[in-house]
């Protein structure tokens, strides 16, 4: 419909400077004007002439009147009049020839806008932290992430993805003081992360657990020697001991060993795995520049940025005895980014609860006077929570996504083995299917609506789910398997179903380009919700292979290989695969 209204834009454009000569509207103006009538029985497309009668000091209706007897586009059936509105009907077979044909001659680039081209965004998702698991609680921002970079390159762009891996912190500090008391070389090595895991929740618990039966000291902190420890070991780690560096990165060895099974799942590869540790570094060189502007203030011992005239709390760069904070790595890494990538966007894949940091580094940027700040972009979602309650890696209280991953695929193997008796066949199909369904899940909500994740809704393969639209899209590949995939679009009549699927077809631009400038794969999702309506409905209600009217036959098998063609595209947008058989 985009192209559509376009020529109808530029047309009505065309049309108001003839009849009204005093007019200055353009044809972009009249372009965000034109909509969708609620009611079908409406129209195809409508412009609402109440948003003309000041500029054009004519009444809606006289409006509407004067461009309907003006009007006139090869793709248009009529024009009506009703109240304010100016309403338009396509002409079903030169519309459908014209979305078909377009879908035909594109292939794999139909809807790309291609906005992007020549330019670089950088997008830093997934990034999960070292030694801890990989939970339903990296499931938003690792598939939230990896859709807006296909998104961005299905438009042009050059994309550089970073799994920025939480791989320093006092949080070592705890685990080599764990390993130290109570691991065992061989149980990490034959359990990988969930030993790490393990070793952390159990070196908390002992932590609280000291911290309980102490006394509050003078400062009201109660002790734990082994908090005291774990502190010593750290400061160890950053003062390079070689024994504590050695473990450190075994442990971040193990860790990505583990997180990549589950990218291999969900298709994910990134350009760079460059953690926190990387930038140690280069934080030096932006605190100098700070302190140099006279950015810097001390404030109770703290090296601070007031951003009060912003009204945001102040930024801390430094603490008390001079170590770094999350500011400080995330400016640095930003720097380092626009030197390595000059980039032209880069975007932030974090929880909603981080969008306070993000405004205040942002800002911090930009006092810095690095003339980019505004191409910085923090990209924030939701929460999810398990049945009510929060995710804490600490307690354990978390869901591992290959346990979630392994649950969905072995369901959908026990359904669909009956129909391929062929393991291998079926194991194949079971992945694809499973891990498509959790991803689906996830992206079918706005990005911003938090999430109280039940298993077996996840799980549920009726409805609008990822197991209905890849079983739609099999259902392209089978009836086009059975017939001619190069058949074009004739002109024979069309019925109301192929219409619907051919409006239906032709929205795809403009979701992806709403999904671009919102940074909401969700659009995306739905967007697949609504073609598999349309195709489905027209599946059932008009004959394909069996039509005996050949050229009817060959505009319905057209039809049937666009639909193919753009849910392959949208699926891969969103992450999914798409298995030509279930």
């Amino acid at each position: 419909m985009l192209n559509l209204k376009k020529n109808t834009a530029a047309a009505l454009c065309a049309l108001i400077a003839e009849k009204y000569p005093a007019a200055t509207l353009t044809a972009e103006e009249i372009l965000d004007m034109l909509e969708y009538p609620p009611d079908k029985a409406m129209g195809d497309l409508a412009l609402p002439c109440f948003r003309l009668s000041k500029s054009l000091r004519r009444s809606p209706m006289e409006i509407a009147k004067t461009l309907a007897e003006g009007i006139s586009l090869p793709e248009l059936a009529s024009v009506e009049v009703q109240g304010g509105y100016l309403n338009f009907r396509v002409d079903g077979t030169a519309f459908a020839k014209r979305v078909v044909g377009e879908i035909s001659e594109k292939g794999e680039k139909y809807g790309s806008p291609m906005s992007g081209v020549g330019k670089t965004v950088v997008l830093d998702y997934s990034s999960p932290n070292v030694a801890k698991p990989f939970h339903i609680g990296h499931l938003g921002t690792t598939v939230i992430g990896h859709s807006l970079k296909l998104i961005h390159e299905f438009a042009g762009y050059r994309c550089v993805g970073i799994n920025y891996l939480g791989d320093w912190g006092t949080q070592f500090g705890k685990l080599i003081v764990a390993y130290k008391k109570w691991g065992d070389k061989a149980a990490v090595e034959e359990k990988g992360v969930d030993e790490l895991v393990a070793l952390y929740v159990r070196i908390n618990n002992e932590i609280k657990a000291e911290e309980d039966a102490s006394a509050a000291g003078a400062d009201g902190v109660k002790s734990s020697p082994l908090a005291d420890a774990a502190r010593a070991e750290f400061k160890k780690l950053e003062e390079g001991n070689e024994e504590n560096i050695a473990l450190w990165k075994w442990f971040v060895s193990v860790s990505l060993e583990e997180y990549e099974k589950t990218y291999r799942q969900l298709g994910i590869t990134f350009d760079s795995y460059k953690g926190e540790s990387f930038y140690t570094d280069k934080m030096p060189a932006q605190v100098q520049k700070l302190r140099e502007s006279g950015l810097l203030k001390i404030d109770d011992g703290a090296s601070i940025v007031d951003l009060e005239p912003y009204g945001m709390p102040p930024c801390l760069i430094l603490k008390r005895d001079g170590s770094t904070l999350y500011p400080t790595r995330d400016i640095a890494a930003a720097v380092y980014r626009k030197q390595t990538y000059a980039f032209d966007k880069a975007i932030y894949v974090t929880s909603a609860a981080q969008s306070l940091h993000f405004a205040q580094w942002f800002k911090v940027v930009e006092l810095m006077g690095y003339d980019w700040y505004g191409q910085l972009v923090h990209v924030p979602y939701g929460t999810v929570s398990i049945n009510g309650a929060k995710l804490a890696t600490r307690t354990g209280n978390v869901i591992l996504l290959k346990d979630l991953f392994a649950e969905a695929i072995a369901r959908v193997y026990e359904i669909t083995k009956e129909k391929h008796p062929d393991p291998a066949e079926c194991a194949a199909i079971a992945e694809k299917v499973g891990v498509g369904a959790i991803v689906f899940y996830y992206l079918s909500n706005n990005r911003m609506r938090d999430i109280n994740f039940m298993m077996e809704d996840a799980l549920s393969f009726d409805g609008n789910t990822g197991p209905y639209v890849q079983y739609t899209y099999a259902r392209t590949c089978s009836v086009l398997e059975k017939a001619d995939r190069n058949a074009v679009m004739t002109d024979a009549p069309l019925g109301e179903r192929e219409m619907e699927l051919a409006k239906a077809l032709s929205r795809f631009p403009e979701r992806v380009e709403a999904a671009l400038a919102e940074s909401e794969p969700s659009l995306i999702t739905r967007y697949i919700l609504d073609v598999c309506a349309a195709y489905n409905g027209f599946y059932h209600d008009c004959s394909i292979l069996s039509c005996e009217d050949a050229s009817v036959k060959q505009s319905r098998v057209a039809l049937t290989a666009a639909t193919s063609r753009v849910l392959k595209t949208a699926l891969h947008l969103i992450c999914m695969q798409s298995p030509e058989k279930i």
